[in-house]
């Protein structure tokens, strides 16, 4: 049995590449691998990439060029844990472009994947032993698409 962790496969019709290109133009710590192609004979044209090998943060995934059978949901989205506002605002613009942004700090990509741009000091105010402090800042995010640090902070402070 493999001791390698898991590998996140990413169904596509047609921009397993490009959005591969994409993704590892974004995220530190990635790198591209791995492109096997589409032989003749086969339901896309000879060439295209079959699938797509990436590593984003450390996280491994392959891009698989399927067809139109399968689209993403928001049943499954990626969190992006942020150490401050600027890097909700970079993975917020970088992510959304081509894309459309979502309530609470969700957004779906130009190719239909969802992730949650979260600040890492949301999860610790969602959690605190202070039922209403929590509840503030559970509220203030409900009530933002992009989520803005300082106004949970003051929502959590109830300022």
């Amino acid at each position: 049995m493999s001791t390698d962790g898991f590998t996140t496969c990413l169904w596509f019709d047609g921009q397993a590449e490009e959005a591969a290109q994409h993704y590892v133009s974004i995220f530190k710590n990635s790198a591209s691998g791995e492109v096997v192609r589409y032989g003749e004979g086969a339901h896309f044209p000879a060439g295209t990439a079959q699938t797509v090998e990436f590593t984003l943060n450390g996280q491994r995934f392959v891009g698989l060029n399927g067809g139109p059978q399968f689209s993403f949901t928001e049943a499954v989205s990626f969190q992006i844990p942020c150490a401050d506002q600027d890097e909700i605002d970079y993975y917020w613009a970088r992510l959304g472009e081509g894309g459309e942004p979502g309530p609470c700090g969700w957004l779906k990509d130009r190719y239909g994947v969802s992730w949650q741009v979260v600040p890492e000091r949301l999860i610790a105010m969602v959690k605190d032993p202070d039922g209403e402090k929590a509840s503030r800042a559970t509220q203030a995010m409900m009530r933002m698409g992009k989520l803005d640090l300082a106004e949970l902070e003051r929502a959590f402070e109830g300022r």
